[in-house]
């Protein structure tokens, strides 16, 4: 049996909510709010549509949201540590450079000798 032809006039009667189109200011605002990790359930309550509307029609500014709002603040930090800010550059240093500070405590006994450690009369050296 071949398959049903349908008509314009059947297009029309149509059930179901009505084709979304997003508009050119609904990309950027899903776009800077997928740069600051605003939910994508939340932005899809603003604009009225199901969570699975979102992804399917705004995947682009989902996706990419986040890295541009990445590199404009990398980029910010970068300057400011390329013109000597003292605070980024520790923070450029530490996270992208593996830097660490470190502190040592060493212990030692009298004069920088082995640690004794007294039990009743004997004394027992613990240095190894």
């Amino acid at each position: 049996m071949p398959p049903k032809k349908t008509t314009p006039a059947a297009k029309k009667n149509k059930v179901g909510p009505p084709t979304f189109k997003p508009t050119d200011e609904q990309r950027l605002r899903i776009e800077q709010g997928a740069a600051i990790g605003i939910p994508q359930e939340d932005m899809a309550k603003l604009l009225g549509i199901d969570a699975k509307t979102l992804r399917k029609h705004f995947r682009e500014e989902l996706d990419n949201g986040s890295t541009k709002a990445n590199m404009v603040v990398g980029g910010a930090l970068f300057n400011k540590a390329k013109g000597g800010d003292t605070s980024a550059l520790i923070f450029w240093a530490k996270t992208r450079m593996g830097w660490k500070e470190t502190n040592t405590t060493e212990h030692t006994g009298k004069e920088g000798g082995p640690i004794v450690m007294w039990g009743g009369r004997i004394g027992k050296d613990i240095s190894g």
